[in-house]
């Protein structure tokens, strides 16, 4: 059968017409794609009479072509190997200007960074099981588009039952909007917001960045409120914002579980301003101490829009996101969602309603509480009388305080001791009126079971 470049598997896009002969066009269209990178080293070129019928020029034409590129080194021809891209001609690209702070950090051995489950956690036999069973019961329009911007009702329907029973939460499937995590979903209501003409918004005076810039990017003025140890300082609420970002059930990062009464005023303030309550409620199965404290959403379902994920109980790759949106903002979400707000896949959604129904979401979830918890207490009694661990026993991450003065040295001896740390200074809101306090963030969901106990050791080795 004949070579056709029509049916080699690449594409040149080849520029002929740029006003020079053909062998003189033809060659630097060839060594420009080299040189860019375009075609790769080692990739195998059609055969002169391939591309010569191709492109509708002469076979000679071709064949002084690739010779004069050959003589150049840019390619090389050998005898049953054909006419290849030579290794030299591989271009040169400089790496891509990343912060040097997050760059050496992120590329050390060991890593206690927060944010992380222990990916090696995942219960990879259970969902495979759960994907099989969904996709031989899909129905066939569950792999079309997908009309409702909702997401999959299986996965709606199972999410009802497992947060009323496990978090506490008032809803029904046609409240529940699927995300792609709860960045996605933030920043669909964030556009909500700006809608209604809200242009201030209270956050937690510690928190993460990357959700205060989504606010700020959606055109929202982020206000900070004070942290203690009793929770975000909800008394002091105002009328200028329109709404509010918690997380009630563990504060981050400072592991704060928000008191009765600062709920209370939350819930008050949204009542008599009108305002609405965002509720990121992002590790709130993981308490060790005593049995969760239900999610604020069930004090008033009105005015509070739950947000959960299964990035921490399961693993941040899936992108699986929900949100519980009060009914009288539920059409104002639709209308602001666009294609590209959709969650994922309709085959993902469907695996992740088996997997909870099933019980294998609850089983899970029960393994990795007993995980977190052991090596909780193993931190804790690794540190001694050389940090104080402050928050509640929960989630997968805790607040080492550190003395006065201290934070920035303790993290350049665990650079020093290849592991990767993030200090609490690095979560403050750049306008917060807070008091000093310096303290390491330490993810110990982070690290896979094999490297616990050397990662365990370099945070040893860095404290004072």
């Amino acid at each position: 059968m004949t070579e056709s470049w029509a049916t080699f598997g690449a594409d040149l896009h080849l520029d002929l017409s740029a006003g020079r002969g053909l062998r003189a066009g033809l060659t630097e269209a060839l060594r420009e794609a080299a040189r860019s990178g375009r075609l790769a080293a080692g990739t195998r070129l059609p055969s002169s009479r391939s591309l010569a019928a191709d492109l509708g020029i002469a076979r000679n034409t071709v064949a002084e072509a690739y010779a004069e590129l050959v003589a150049e080194g840019w390619l090389t021809a050998r005898q049953g190997s054909g006419t290849r891209v030579a290794e030299r001609a591989r271009p040169r690209r400089p790496a891509a200007p990343v912060p040097v702070r997050r760059a050496a950090r992120r590329g050390l051995t060991y890593s206690l960074l927060p944010g992380s489950p222990d990916l090696g956690g995942f219960p990879r036999s259970a969902w495979l099981a759960a994907a099989r069973r969904a996709l031989a019961g899909a129905p066939n329009e569950a792999f079309g588009y997908g009309l409702d911007g909702r997401g999959r009702p299986e996965l709606r329907e199972a999410l009802t039952g497992y947060l009323a029973r496990a978090r506490g939460v008032y809803t029904d499937p046609e409240r529940i909007v699927l995300c792609a995590g709860f960045a996605q979903g933030l920043t669909l209501l964030a556009r909500v917001l700006r809608a209604r003409r809200v242009r201030e918004m209270a956050v937690e005076g510690y928190g993460l960045d990357i959700h205060r810039n989504l606010l700020t990017r959606a055109g929202l003025r982020t206000r900070p409120l004070g942290v203690d140890g009793d929770g975000a300082r909800t008394q002091e609420l105002t009328a200028g914002a329109g709404a509010v970002l918690l997380t009630p059930a563990h504060q981050f990062p400072t592991g704060a579980a928000l008191t009765p009464a600062r709920r209370a005023a939350a819930v008050d303030w949204a009542r008599t301003t009108g305002g609405l309550i965002l509720e990121d409620d992002y590790d709130g199965e993981f308490r060790y101490d005593r049995q969760p404290v239900g999610a604020l959403q069930g004090l008033d379902p009105d005015r509070v829009v739950y947000l959960g994920t299964a990035s921490k109980s399961l693993a941040p790759g899936l992108r699986m996101g929900w949100m519980v949106v009060p009914p009288g903002l539920l059409d104002e979400v639709m209308a602001a969602q666009g294609m590209g707000d959709r969650a994922s896949s309709a085959l993902d959604q469907l695996t992740l309603a088996e997997f909870i129904t099933s019980g294998a979401y609850d089983r899970h979830v029960r393994g990795m509480r007993l995980r977190y918890r052991r090596r909780r207490d193993e931190l804790v009694l690794a540190v001694g009388d050389r940090a104080g661990v402050s928050g509640i026993a929960a989630g997968l991450h805790a607040v080492l305080d550190l003395p006065a003065g201290t934070e920035r040295s303790v993290l350049q001896s665990a650079a020093w001791q290849d592991l990767s740390l993030e200090g609490l200074s690095a979560f403050r809101h750049p306008e917060a009126s807070l008091p000093p306090r310096e303290a390491l963030v330490v993810g110990y969901g982070t690290p896979p079971d094999s490297a616990w106990t050397p990662t365990l050791a370099a945070l040893s080795a860095a404290l004072p």
